[in-house]
């Protein structure tokens, strides 16, 4: 697995390319054909290499590049129209989450307040990119348990009710990998690593915390170039 990782990430397939079958690459390797289907399906799990039923693997085409400006001054949405991307954005739920204390005190709540969770999935040309995670307060925003439903654009949102700058008091990186739920929404294998983006989203003029997000874009489908405005 390790050799066929290093021929793809030096180009010596290319995309769309049929890979040899089990038969061969087990006689090239001298190894059993059971050894190579494993090496095989890991890699397919990881995102690298897809099968067609009869016909064999292939290496999955070039990852799309989108540019992703970690700041809180502009929506994403905004971000992927300025950029011109065809974005769609389809609402996966609205709902009053239970208490976690990381959340809760980058909302400044108390374990009596109430905040919900609104999702949103994200499409870039058709294809699932992202899992949009924003935690909201009631206390901050009294409607959001009936407006929650209709919102696409967090920050048109928040536009609506007065807040009109933002930005962001921090921004952290990590990896993770999709539950069964997040496989089905993105579409991809559960080893396919996600980049998780944790931030909170401030009212630049008076510094209050409006949503805590939680962003998760997938690995496999797309590169980040990723700057700070």
């Amino acid at each position: 697995m390790d050799e066929l990782m290093e021929k793809i990430a030096s180009k010596k397939f290319s995309a769309g390319e049929k890979l040899p079958s089990e038969n061969k690459l087990a006689d090239r390797y001298g190894v059993p054909r059971m050894t190579v289907r494993a090496a095989l399906t890991r890699l397919e799990e990881r995102g690298y290499i897809y099968s067609k039923q009869g016909k064999g693997r292939f290496l999955k085409e070039e990852s799309t590049q989108i540019q992703l400006h970690l700041t809180g001054k502009i929506s994403f949405t905004e971000k992927m129209e300025q950029a011109g991307y065809d974005l769609e954005t389809r609402l996966i739920s609205c709902e009053k989450i239970r208490y976690d204390e990381k959340i809760y005190k980058s909302l400044a709540c108390g374990s009596g307040d109430s905040v919900y969770k609104v999702s949103r999935s994200r499409f870039i040309d058709g294809q699932p990119m992202a899992i949009h995670k924003s935690f909201v307060s009631e206390k901050m925003f009294p409607e959001i348990k009936t407006e929650g439903p209709d919102i696409r654009s967090m920050f048109a949102y928040y536009r609506k009710h007065g807040h009109t700058e933002f930005a962001n008091n921090k921004t952290l990186l990590s990896i993770s990998f999709p539950t069964s739920t997040e496989q089905q929404l993105l579409q991809c294998k559960s080893m396919v690593p996600l980049i998780m983006v944790e931030s909170d989203c401030i009212d630049a003029a008076t510094g209050d915390v409006l949503e805590h997000t939680k962003i998760l874009y997938r690995s496999d489908k797309f590169k980040y170039d990723i700057t700070m405005d």
